[in-house]
């Protein structure tokens, strides 16, 4: 469970990345700027999803009416290797848990993140998009941080951009360094030790579900005691809030007065002149804080704000997401098959 240096691979190379708040939207995302192509590049800020494995972007062939607004990829066709590459017959339809989706057709193209490029990755460019992705102005695409096992490409599924990519850099590592209302980073192949205090807390990751899948030993609610149980959960940065099972929830919002579930949104919202406690979660022995203050969520009138955290459903799983990622520092550790988390430095 102690911190330990990444398992190393034949290559050299590392990224780092921006990742930045949606501005407008209580950090509801993070969007990376993300460089597809090498005659033209166009650099398309896209959301880093660990909780998918497709590469996707608005494109040319999306409907005008949908991309509005949109940073459209151009795919610069030609006979050359560094040009995109239709793939013949290639196509991709994916759907995410809150039923958005997208589908289309698929090229090869250079894709680079934070200097760190694949000269030959599945780029999935959007014929149809659902609504949510188009009224999302700030971001134009998803980037799959998940497992292969997860790509909907077919008839050949295709690899992630980091699985396309490890064996070029120096460790098959990634760490996210998510900020609360500020930009933060993602780092490729290094673990940037001033980042976090003491050690990294490790925990074997399952990639049955092609998830990034584990195990956490408990959790507390505010100054109530620690409840020691192992819980199934998720990392998933493209998921905003932090999704728990129904009582663990309904106990949590319990502890702020006037807090309830609300039936018109299907969520708990809470008086804003309120500050939900902390949720401290384990792995092994570490205690991962989050701040109260990262769970107010934002605001749904002039008196009641939504909550950042809210009941899971009929998932298997808990879903770690943004609200408690930004409040770590975290590190997706490929070539272990685990995952680390750590106090961040202040």
């Amino acid at each position: 469970m102690s911190a330990a240096i990444a398992k190393p691979t034949i290559g050299n190379l590392t990224g780092s990345a921006v990742a930045n708040p949606n501005p407008s939207n209580f950090d509801r995302e993070y969007l990376v700027p993300v460089i597809i192509g090498a005659v033209t590049p166009q650099t398309i800020n896209m959301d880093l999803d660990t909780g998918s494995s497709d590469l996707w972007v608005f494109s040319n062939s999306t409907p005008g009416a949908q991309a509005t607004g949109h940073v459209v990829y151009q795919p610069n066709t030609c006979n050359a290797s560094t040009c995109a590459k239709l793939l013949p017959g290639e196509t991709w339809s994916i759907q995410y848990s809150d039923m958005s989706s997208s589908s289309g057709i698929v090229y090869s193209d250079l894709v680079t993140i934070g200097g760190a490029a694949v000269s030959s990755q599945a780029v999935e460019a959007a014929q149809i998009v659902s609504s949510s992705f188009t009224t999302d102005t700030a971001n134009s695409g998803l980037l799959g941080m998940a497992f292969s096992s997860l790509n909907t490409c077919r008839p050949q599924q295709q690899l992630t951009w980091f699985d396309n990519i490890k064996a070029s850099l120096a460790a098959e590592v990634w760490t996210a360094n998510l900020q609360k209302g500020a930009a933060g980073t993602y780092n490729f192949g290094y673990i940037d030790s001033t980042a976090y205090n003491s050690n990294i807390t490790y925990t074997p990751v399952s990639t049955l579900r092609g998830f990034w899948e584990f195990t956490f030993s408990g959790y507390q609610l505010g100054s109530s005691s620690f409840v020691t149980t192992d819980m199934a959960a998720i990392a998933d940065t493209g998921t905003t809030l932090l999704l728990l099972p129904s009582a663990v929830v309904e106990s949590y919002w319990a502890q702020v007065p006037s807090a309830h579930l609300e039936p018109s949104l299907g969520a708990y919202i809470y008086p804003c002149s309120a500050t939900p406690p902390n949720f401290t979660f384990g792995i092994g022995s570490y205690r991962g804080v989050v701040p109260g203050s990262y769970l107010a969520y934002g605001p749904v009138s002039s008196q009641w704000c939504y909550g950042g955290i809210q009941s899971q459903g009929s998932s298997p799983f808990s879903v770690f997401g943004d609200v408690l990622l930004k409040a770590q520092f975290v590190v997706f550790d490929v070539g272990n098959l685990r995952i680390g988390y750590a106090a961040k430095k202040t």
